[in-house]
């Protein structure tokens, strides 16, 4: 029998969140820091809604490119928070989750050969995006030295006449920096100049931490040359409503949905309405949830760099990505050993990329409760590697 597998994705490697998502799943008292989902519940009248839509018999298809209503209300979202203004008619998709929007909006714009630029480290899922969607993969890596945030001198060392489109991922997963204001006009200068697209995937921007979000769509000249992807997952604790968009030039969105409609048809409807709630009279929970959030995080920098590990401050999404390099030991070998000896899953600094080498992937997005049970355990593997070390 001949072998009936793609030979592009059986050389694409599974994610590396998984992996120990699924160890741990299986693992007696065991604690999970790796999984960037909310701890919190979805908010009851967001909730509340989509039950409604059930017993209202609200179980139609809606257009391809999602319910009206909800499309309105991105735009107003759009609007008061970036300050940016788009047609819900034409420059708006609803999609299956940010994940989805990511998918789509490269298939739509990649011909064969074509190269997209990818900061890392990042979300495991742009490289193979790319790969799938037949553009060539460029990394651009991200320095500790510069907060991880992208520079103006990088992004121009990586730039070749068959560059494409940029994918810009902050606030960032998983190292948590941001890119602020000043840092997005030298960029934006070069996009510019250099005639590139830019997916810019925001589904932390109501996470950040002492300042305020900036997307790139709302500088000048930018709007026309920016696919802008959202969702309801991080900011409203919807994770499993599988409800996310894109917003960007309308010649785009139209192929975007031409892929959507073979491939998806619609997002789920239910999650829909219970979008619309969420845009309209949510705005509370997620302050409510970011001030958590940010507790925590200043909690878990604290308690790290107590341990006497190096941890840059995150100021967006709801990460930490603390390096181990003094121990001598790889990324993978540190959250193996964890896991094994101390029962406490974290992701290794590489499931996001090479360059994450050293450094590892803590997730806040829990209770303090758990935090502080983690933390002890991970102090007392601390203490065991430097005795290892005398």
């Amino acid at each position: 029998m001949r072998n009936f597998l793609s030979d592009k994705i059986v050389e694409i490697q599974p994610s590396g969140i998984r992996k120990f998502f699924d160890i741990v799943s299986e693992m007696k008292d065991a604690i999970s820091l790796g999984v960037g989902e909310p701890d919190f519940d979805t908010p009851w009248h967001i909730r509340e809604e989509g039950i409604y839509s059930l017993e209202k018999g609200r179980t139609f298809y809606t257009s391809n490119a999602g319910l009206k209503e909800l499309k309105e209300e991105i735009c107003h979202y759009l609007s008061r928070r970036i300050d940016v203004e788009y047609d819900y008619r034409k420059d708006i998709i609803v999609t299956v989750g940010g994940s989805e929007a990511i998918d789509i909006a490269l298939r739509a714009v990649i011909n064969p050969g074509d190269e997209v630029l990818i900061p890392q480290p990042s979300y495991v899922s742009y490289l193979p995006c790319a790969v799938l969607a037949d553009a060539v993969p460029v990394v651009i890596e991200l320095k500790e030295e510069n907060e991880f945030r992208l520079t103006k001198e990088q992004l121009l060392a990586h730039i070749t006449p068959k560059t494409k489109v940029l994918i810009l991922p902050f606030p960032n997963n998983p190292t948590g920096a941001i890119m602020e204001k000043k840092d997005l006009e030298e960029i934006a200068e070069v996009i510019i100049e250099k005639d590139i697209l830019v997916i810019s995937d925001e589904i932390y921007s109501e996470l950040t931490y002492g300042v305020e979000h900036v997307s790139i769509a709302s500088l000048p000249g930018m709007k026309e040359r920016t696919i802008l992807i959202n969702g309801f997952s991080k900011a409203y604790a919807m994770t499993g409503w599988r409800l996310g968009y894109a917003a960007g030039p309308a010649a785009i969105i139209e192929q975007m949905i031409k892929i959507h409609q073979f491939a998806i048809m619609c997002a789920p409807t239910n999650s829909q309405y219970a979008a619309v709630e969420a845009l309209r009279n949510g705005d509370k929970d997620i302050a409510v949830m970011r001030e958590a959030y940010d507790q925590r995080r200043r909690y878990l920098v604290h308690a790290l760099r107590e341990m006497g590990l190096d941890c840059f401050e995150p100021f967006g999404a709801f990460y930490v990505f603390p390096s181990i390099k003094r121990f001598g030991l790889s990324s993978d070998e540190f959250a193996t050993r964890l896991l094994n000896e101390e029962k406490v899953a974290i992701v290794p600094g590489t499931a996001f990329g090479d360059c994450g080498e050293g450094f590892l992937r803590i997730s806040y997005a829990y209770s303090l409760e758990d935090l502080k049970r983690a933390l002890g355990r991970l102090e007392h593997f601390v203490k065991r590697l430097e005795e290892e070390q005398k």
